[in-house]
C-alpha cells in the first residue's frame, strides 16, 4: 500500500508529537502503530502483555526516528483505564487510536454472561471514557485526532456475533456524531470500520473465516489516509465490495444475509455443541 511522504508528513505536522495506540500488540493495533512511527510520530503502546510490547518498541527504535512508552493495562477494566489515562497525563498526545477490543461468535445463549460484559467494557465502555478524555485534553491543546476502530459488521443486525456486532454499532455512531460535534474544536474524528482481516481476532471468537481476509498492513494506511477527510473509512477492496454489495438491499434482508456469511463461519461450534 502507498504511504507517502505528503501523507506522513499530514499526519506528524497535524497530530504529532505522540500518539497512543490501544491494543497495539498485535494485528491492526500494531500496524497502525508502526506506521505512525514510520511517519515519524512518537507512540505510546498500550495492551495487556509486556513482551510483545517490547518487540514492537525495539523494532521501532531499530526502524524509525521515533521514541515509544509502553502501558502495561488491561481497559476492560476501571482501574486499567485510569492507569492509562493517568500514565499518558504529561506526555503530549495529539492522537488516538482506540484499536484495543475482542468479539466472540456463536449463539448468544451458548456464551457466558461474564464474556458478554468483558467485550462490553472493552469494546463500548472503554471507548466512552477514554475517547471523552482525550476529548477534553484535545480541545485545551487547539487540535488532536481520534480514530475508533468500528466494523463492517456495525451497520446492521448480525447472528452468530450478535452482540459484537451491536458493540461496534456503539462504535460507529458514536464516531459518527462527535465527528460533527467536535470539528469546531480542530478534533478530526474517523471511524474505521474494515471487513475480515487476518489477525488473533479469529482465533479468539472461534470463527473460521476461509481465505476471504485481509491483512492488516491492507487497512492500516487507509485508515490514516483517511483521518481528518471522512467521517467513516471501509478500508481495503474487500471490504469496500463486502459494504457496497449490501448497499441497496433492505436493512430485513442484510440480516439474512449475514445470518447466512456469519453461520457459515461458525458452524463447526454448533456441531461440536450437538
Amino acid at each position: 500500500m502507498n504511504y507517502s511522504n505528503n501523507l506522513k508528513n499530514r499526519l506528524k505536522d497535524n497530530y504529532g508529537p505522540w500518539a497512543l495506540v490501544t491494543g497495539a500488540s498485535s494485528g491492526i493495533g500494531r500496524e497502525i502503530a508502526m506506521k505512525l512511527a514510520e511517519a515519524g510520530l512518537n507512540v505510546v503502546l498500550n495492551a495487556r502483555s509486556q513482551e510483545p510490547l517490547e518487540d514492537i518498541s525495539q523494532e521501532i527504535s531499530t526502524r524509525f526516528d521515533a521514541e515509544t512508552e509502553i502501558i502495561i493495562a488491561d481497559l476492560s477494566t476501571r482501574e486499567g483505564i485510569d492507569h492509562l489515562i493517568n500514565a499518558t497525563s504529561t506526555i503530549d498526545i495529539g492522537l488516538y487510536v482506540a484499536s484495543a477490543g475482542f468479539g466472540n461468535s456463536g449463539l448468544f445463549m451458548s456464551s457466558t454472561l461474564n464474556d458478554e460484559i468483558n467485550m462490553l467494557r472493552l469494546n463500548c465502555e472503554a471507548v466512552l471514557i477514554s475517547t471523552k478524555h482525550f476529548s477534553e485534553v484535545f480541545k485545551k491543546r487547539g487540535k488532536g485526532g481520534i480514530i475508533l476502530l468500528s466494523s463492517m459488521v456495525g451497520f446492521q443486525g448480525v447472528p452468530y456475533a450478535a452482540h459484537y456486532a451491536a458493540s461496534k454499532a456503539y462504535v460507529q455512531s458514536l464516531a459518527e456524531a462527535l465527528r460533527q460535534e467536535l470539528k469546531i474544536h480542530n478534533i478530526d474524528i474517523l471511524a474505521a470500520a474494515p471487513g475480515p482481516v487476518k489477525t488473533g481476532f479469529a482465533k479468539r471468537s472461534n470463527m473460521e473465516m476461509g481465505g476471504l481476509v485481509m491483512t492488516p498492513d491492507q487497512v492500516a494506511v487507509p485508515i490514516l489516509r483517511a483521518l481528518g477527510r471522512k467521517t467513516t473509512v471501509l478500508p481495503g477492496l474487500l471490504t469496500k465490495f463486502l459494504v457496497g454489495s449490501l448497499m441497496t438491499v433492505p436493512r430485513w434482508a442484510k440480516i439474512k444475509i449475514m445470518s447466512l456469511v456469519m453461520g457459515a463461519m461458525t458452524k463447526h461450534q454448533r456441531i461440536a455443541s450437538n
